[in-house]
């Protein structure tokens, strides 16, 4: 099989979707491999690294396309890369769909394959290629409240972790999935005040018998939402419903129980946002302020550390390369009940419930599903 590996487009991203080793890997295999030149240099990966591996090298995003049975990317495809794709063509990467019916129709029109890294399940049902890039936005999402909280960024002018003699800051943490606990650890860490909030008991007893004490593992509902929101002064939003989009569990009206220069960090802003008043932001213009709270809701946050993201994918993403490049898409899906939960579109049809559901558009059924 032919794999090709595009440099991203979309703006302030610096991953890339494959090692020089996983070009090694492939080759080994008897695949070849085509990488954009450029493609690695964001994650500080330089093209004679590919080259030496085997990969062919060549200028153009049309060329990868126009060449590759498997295109594997990190990013969703963007409006100018939707005309490079052809029918019967796959495509692995990130899409959720569930936030962007416009994305969602193009690919579709495009009748190629999309193979969806966000609901791609194991044998245990975790989400192996979702967690690597949880866990960096999680931890970022601190990294990034700590310093939005500060007065020349619109901020309450508060040190997260506070000083002897001045209170830290209170942190709010909705959903304690994969991105809310690595969220609480690093704030946790830094000595704030956190309150961390989920429906899944059992969960929430997990995280309290291994979390510091200055964690408190609460159960969320509307009430306590609310009334944490008027306690907190970053408000980390990370919840998640595979494939589909996340739910608003902050409306409009509740910005009014928030402190001016309160800090909202929508991690969830990738399935269109926990928190009503949220919209897309980029690396370059992160933050807009609604009712005096500043709202932070970049969609590719992870691609500000590219080199790590790009590691901590790639680990990943790799083992499901090899087997789709091996066996084909379709062989790998019959064989994989891995491989079959993330193939959201096949063929040009859309196959995934929850995006159906989103958009109220026919759902149909791959060949290899289960009737």
């Amino acid at each position: 099989m032919i794999v090709g590996v595009p440099k991203e487009t979309k703006r302030d991203e610096y991953r890339v979707a494959m090692l020089p080793v996983g070009v090694e890997e492939l080759v080994r295999a008897g695949h070849e491999v085509i990488v954009q030149r450029g493609a690695g240099a964001g994650s500080g990966l330089a093209d004679e690294a590919y080259a030496g591996c085997g990969a062919r090298l060549v200028d153009g995003a049309a060329e990868v396309f126009g060449g590759a049975d498997l295109v594997v990317k990190v990013k969703e495809p963007q409006r100018q890369e939707l005309p490079l794709i052809r029918p019967g063509q796959a495509l692995f990467t990130y899409f959720h769909f569930a936030a962007d019916r416009g994305l969602t129709e193009g690919f579709l029109a495009t009748g190629a394959t999309a193979v969806a890294y966000e609901t791609l399940r194991d044998e245990r049902g975790r989400l192996p290629l979702l967690v690597p890039m949880s866990e960096v936005a999680g931890r970022m999402s601190i990294q990034e409240g700590a310093k939005y909280l500060e007065r020349p960024q619109m901020g309450r002018g508060i040190l997260l972790g506070g000083v002897p003699g001045v209170a830290p800051a209170n942190v709010l943490v909705l959903g304690a999935g994969s991105v809310g606990a690595n969220a609480a650890k690093v704030a946790a860490g830094f000595g704030a005040n956190i309150a961390l909030l989920d429906t899944n008991l059992e969960r929430l007893r997990y995280l309290d018998d291994v979390t510091p004490p200055n964690i408190d593992c609460l159960y969320s509902d509307r009430h306590t939402i609310r009334e944490r929101l008027g306690w907190a002064d970053l408000v980390i939003g990370s919840i998640l419903i595979p494939g589909a989009r996340a739910p608003h569990l902050v409306e409009r009206d509740d910005l009014r129980l928030m402190k001016s220069g309160a800090v909202i960090i929508d991690v969830a802003i990738d399935q269109g946002g926990c928190v009503a008043t949220s919209r897309p932001t980029t690396h370059a213009e992160p933050t807009y302020v609604v009712d005096d709270v500043v709202h932070y809701c970049v969609t590719n946050m992870p691609g500000a550390v590219g080199r790590t993201s790009t590691y901590a994918l790639c680990n990943a993403t790799l083992p499901y390369v090899l087997q789709l490049a091996g066996a084909g898409v379709e062989a790998a899906a019959r064989g994989s009940a891995a491989v079959r939960s993330a193939i959201n579109v096949w063929r040009g049809e859309l196959v995934q419930p929850a995006v159906a559901a989103a958009f109220g558009l026919p759902c149909g059924r791959a060949p290899f599903d289960a009737a």
